[in-house]
This record gives structure tokens, sequence and C-alpha cells, in this order.
């Protein structure tokens, strides 16, 4: 994989500084099909889990129609959503009509064509699933915006600390045993961090003690099982996809596990959060269950896809990319005298390396959004109206490896960002929105977006202040990556 190549100049001509082609575009009609009713979604699914897998199945019919917009069906179907249908977007310029909600509505749709029952939120629909022009979304989303703010000195040193006890054991399992798995550990890493931050307690303190992260894995596993696939062998691919596909799972069967994360979380919290929720007009157990679906799928839902992830892409991509972020990271503490918030913003390549992660595998790679008003949306080469009701989709990792915006889009670039680079960074849709916008209370762009971008420097920065580089196997999983560890070369020089 190479980590040195730049982004070509001639790649970011291909659409205007908006990040929207020519309004001259031929007007074309929308390709694509849904088949017969229940049949079609059947389909679809079948070839979209078990006969051709994600990739495949959106880059055959690509090619099939001639277009990176195009009718289709997504997942789960019949019986668990009522409606499949959606047009489907999957380049980089299509896309961000999804981020409008002037344009698009984002009314229960964090799933896609489905939604969970609330009783796997306490009952509420928490404020993922709001559209922006429900009025309780202003006042959580505010409130998440308030409580991040209070904490803001906490960031770096909390999390630095728990990183330190992450590496440690990383460099115990590789010195026993010749390798270390990163995923069971950085979720528990993760966990950790996201409950000091909120709760200001060690989880190990209180009722959940060290059974958080398993807790929080079931739960979300119920809610995303329409949408995972489990890698089984062909000869249960059928009961998995009665199982998972066509039944919605309990909620009941998970009661008791949440029940034990929300507790732990009620009573962790400060009372303050809770006065200013009541404040905000937001009852305070209303507040609570949608601060443990922050915490738990947001915030350690997100690292527990991301930190993989990240760990992966940086780790195959080689000693040389090693040897120029530890001669950064190293040279820049060292002037700035530490690890702080302005010497992490000098760090032009470690900054480049988050983001091309996020670009190359975005934690969460699903946008789904229904048109408020008959809409006009681009690509490349065509306009395409879409009508008022119709469900739009992106598949984010199409978009954000659109190979007329991106030179070898596939590969891993460390240094895409940097310099002229940069201006790719409005074509960079990991957050539910453009790296270039900021959320508010008015968008679905995710609250924590500058502090997963903290975070996820502050892990390269701890990695190589320790060690000089370090080899990796790389895997996948139902949602993400797998990364472990095999070798650890300890830091000659700091």
């Amino acid at each position: 994989m190479s980590s040195n190549s730049s982004s070509s100049p001639s790649k970011l001509q291909s659409s205007s500084s908006n990040g929207s082609p020519s309004t001259d575009l031929p007007l074309k009609p929308i390709p694509g099909n849904y088949g017969l009713p229940f049949f079609g979604p059947i389909k679809d699914r079948l070839d979209y889990f078990y006969r051709q897998g994600k990739d495949t199945f959106f880059q055959t019919r690509i090619q099939e129609y001639q277009s990176t917009v195009f009718r289709t069906n997504m997942p789960p179907g019949p019986f668990i959503s009522s409606n499949s249908n959606v047009i489907a977007l999957l380049d980089a310029i299509s896309f961000p009509i999804l981020f409008d909600t002037s344009k698009v509505q984002k009314l229960n749709v964090l799933d896609g064509t489905y939604m969970p029952s609330t009783a796997y939120f306490g009952g509420y629909r928490v404020c993922a699933f709001l559209d922006p022009s429900e009025p309780k979304h202003a006042r959580l989303k505010g409130l998440f915006f308030s409580i991040l703010a209070s904490r803001h000195d906490k960031f770096i040193p909390l999390f630095r600390s728990c990183l330190s006890e992450l590496f440690i054991n990383i460099e115990d399992q590789v010195s026993d045993k010749g390798k270390s798995y990163f995923n069971t550990l950085s979720d528990s890493m993760s966990f950790d961090f996201v409950f000091r931050l909120f709760c200001d307690q060690n989880p190990l303190d209180t009722s959940i003690g060290s059974k958080g992260p398993i807790l929080f894995d079931i739960w979300m596993f119920f809610q995303l099982a329409p949408l995972m696939t489990l890698g089984l062998p062909k000869l249960f691919n059928f009961l998995e996809d009665l199982l998972l596909h066509s039944i919605p799972l309990p909620p009941f069967l998970v009661k008791s596990s949440y029940k034990k994360l929300y507790n732990a979380f009620y009573e962790s919290m400060s009372s303050s959060i809770f006065d200013e929720a009541q404040q905000r007009g937001i009852k305070r157990n209303e507040a609570c269950h949608n601060l443990v679906f922050m915490a738990g799928f947001n915030a350690y839902g997100g690292m527990k896809t991301l930190f993989p992830a990240l760990i992966k892409w940086v780790g195959l991509a080689g000693e040389k990319l090693h040897r120029q972020l530890c001669d950064e990271i190293r040279t820049i503490v060292r002037a700035e005298g530490g690890v702080t918030l302005s010497a992490l913003d000098k760090m032009t390549l470690t900054k480049s390396v988050v983001y091309e992660a996020l670009r190359i595998e975005p934690p969460v790679p699903f946008q789904y959004g229904k048109a408020k008003e008959n809409l006009v949306v681009n690509n490349h080469d065509a306009a395409f109206e879409i009508k008022k009701g119709e469900m739009i989709f992106g598949y984010q990792p199409f978009a954000t490896k659109d190979p007329k915006v991106f030179e070898n889009p596939e590969e891993f670039v460390g240094h895409r960002f940097v310099g002229e680079g940069e201006k790719l960074l409005k074509y960079v849709y990991w957050s539910n929105g453009r790296e270039i916008d900021d959320p508010t209370v008015e968008n679905k762009q995710c609250p924590g977006k500058d502090l997963v971008l903290l975070l996820s420097r502050v892990m390269l920065v701890e990695l190589f202040l320790r060690y000089d580089t370090f080899t990796i196997d790389a895997g996948t999983l139902p949602l993400g990556s797998s990364a472990t560890f095999t070798s650890l070369t300890r830091a000659t020089s700091i």
C-alpha cells in the first residue's frame, strides 16, 4: 500500500468549488427497478448478503446501469421494513444531498428502511431518530454540546491515561503470546474512557463492573441484526436470513442488559446534567436514555469500529509511514513541551492519516433520508429527478472512494490531505456531514465530530511516542475490521 503519493490536481477539477458539477447536465431517468413486490426485495437482500456481498452488490449495478445513481432495494425488507425501495447515491457529488435537512427528512432513518423498537431506548425516540424540524432535536443536541463543552479539559489527559493501560496490555500479550487482539482491548478501553468522561467514575466501581462493553455489544447487536451477516458457512445462510433479516429480534431479551447500563449511568452521572436537561424541557429519565444512547451507540459504538480500522490501515501502510509519523510527532511534542491541542494542530501528517482512515473506511457506512420535495440531484455525468417522499440511500465507502475525485481511491495514502490535498476534505463525509462543515442543532452532523478527530490523533501520538513501528494481521468482522498486533518495536529515541 502506498503512503506517500499525493492526489492528482486534475481530480479536483472534475467538480466545481462548491462540490457540485455544472448545472447544464442532461436530465436522465433514474435507472434500475425494484422487481416484483415482496420477491424483488428478497432477491436483492440475498444478493446483498450472500450471493454478492455489499461492495459487489453495488458495483455490479453501477456497471449494469452505467450510473452511480439508480433504484434498488435495501435490506432488511419484508417483514421488518414496510418499504425497501431506495434511490442509491454512490458518488461524491450526489451523496451530500443526504446532509441537506432542508431537502431531506431524517425522521426515523438512522438504521435505514426500518426503525428498531423504542423499547430498546426506554420507550423514547432518542435524538438520533429525530428530524431537526422536531423541537426536541435542538433541545437534546444542545444538551449534548453543553456536556461535551463542560468536559473539554478532560479529553486529552483522560484518554492518554486510558491509552497507557491499553498499550501496556497489548505489549504484555505480544510478549507472552506473540500477538495481541486489538479489538477486545480497545473496546474495554473505549468504554472505560466514555464512562469516566460522562460519569466521572471508574466503571469497575459501579454495578456493571467490567461488563459494560459486552452489555452494549448485546444491546447494539439486537438493534442492528437486520443489517448484518455473521459470515457463517453457506449451509447456514437460509437459517441466518430467516432469524436476522425476516423476524425482528424481541427487545425483551436484552431488557435486563439495558437496564443495568441505564441504572449505572443514571446513578453515576452528575445531577447537574439532569438539572440542565429539565431546564431545557427534557425529563430526567428521557435525558438519561438519550445519554446512554449517545455514550453507547454513538461514542462507544463509533470507537468500536473506528479504532481497529485506524490501527489496521496505519499498520498495513508500513514502516516508511511509521518513521514519518515518529519524526513529526516526536519533534512537535518536544518543541511544544507535551501533548497539547496546539501540538496536535501542528501535526499535519498525523491529521492527514486520520482523515484518510475515515475516508477509506468510514465508521458508519450508510446514510438515509426521505425527499421533502421534488428534487434534482446531480452526479458527475447527469441530473436525476427524485420525487417527494422517495427514500434516498447513500453508501459512504463508494462516495469517499469516488475515482473521479480521489486518485488511487482504494489505496491508503497517508499524505493525501497534506498541503493542496486539504482541498479534498470537502469530500470526506464520515460524520454525517462534510469534513469542512460543523455540527449544529439544526443539522444531523455528529455532535462529537471534533472529539473523534482529537481522540484518533491522540491515539497515533501515544502509539508513536512508544513505538518506532509495528506489524498487524487484519481481518473483517460483521461490523468493521479487526486488527491483531504481531510485533511492536519499542521507541529508540523520543
